[in-house]
């Protein structure tokens, strides 16, 4: 038509739709990036239902936009060597009925659990839903915090003792992955428990351990964006990445064990 201007997206537009839709790939959309793309970015994530989750007490607040921080924490539990799937889901069972029985939460507070042996386990519900959608799902899992942050539980306790190295090469794949879909800068964006409230959360070996958690999520991140360019059809790269709230300079005092969870200025349990 005459006189028509095509419209041609600037990059970061195009990096935006290109996250989001990788994201939506996580149950099989099928529209989106090539499969082979699709699978370099997204890690296996088990479902509610397939851990089989209880239904939440009250309907989960989902928020229209993303979270600006990744809260590492420990479940400070024994450090168990069933690696299984199958242990992963009862330890996901164990965390919601303890939330849900104990704490008197709606459901689960974190948003995704990894165990020890390297699964992946959607924590609250419609966190999966709401990652493919770019939204923000509120948990209970960082005092005052739970409206911007989103919470990764690491099954153990990290006071003395690393994660073992599936575990961790999960957590880097999840991490890299919520980067991505949220356009989170890791240096910026994964922070610990502690930097956030008074606890020792996530314990001092694996606090110790971001800094180099924050350089592999780059790396792999750098790699993922790469990987994307081509099905973009554009170049991809972290510096495109927009400029988020920087995380906390220095470390909190350890008073409690694993930390408190909900605050003054959290309104959803």
């Amino acid at each position: 038509m005459a006189g028509r201007q095509e419209y041609v997206p600037d990059r970061r537009t195009v990096l935006r739709g290109a996250v989001l839709v990788a994201g939506g790939l996580l149950l099989g959309g099928p529209a989106g990036l090539p499969g082979p793309a699709s699978a370099a970015v997204i890690p296996r994530v088990y479902t509610r239902e397939e851990w089989k989750a209880r239904s939440p007490r009250h309907t989960i607040q989902v928020l229209d936009r993303g979270p600006t921080h990744i809260v590492v924490h420990h479940t400070a539990t024994q450090n168990s060597y069933d690696t299984s799937a199958e242990h992963a889901g009862e330890l996901s069972r164990i965390i919601q009925s303890y939330h849900m029985d104990s704490n008197g939460w709606s459901d689960a507070g974190q948003q995704l659990t990894i165990s020890r042996g390297g699964h992946v386990m959607e924590g609250r519900d419609r966190t999966i839903q709401a990652i493919r959608e770019g939204r923000h799902v509120i948990g209970a899992h960082t005092a005052d915090h739970n409206s911007h942050t989103i919470g990764i539980e690491n099954e153990g306790t990290y006071a003395t003792v690393a994660p073992p190295a599936e575990l961790m090469t999960s957590l880097v794949e999840t991490c890299a992955w919520l980067c991505l879909v949220y356009r989170l800068h890791p240096e910026e964006a994964i922070v610990g428990h502690r930097d956030f409230n008074s606890t020792s959360c996530p314990g001092d070996k694996l606090y110790s351990m971001l800094p180099k958690l924050r350089d592999d999520v780059t790396a792999r991140l750098r790699k993922q964006l790469d990987h994307l360019s081509e099905p973009a059809g554009t170049e991809l790269s972290l510096e495109q990445l927009p400029d988020h709230p920087p995380r906390p300079a220095s470390e909190r005092v350890a008073n409690f064990y694993h930390g408190p969870a909900i605050g003054e200025r959290d309104t959803s349990l």
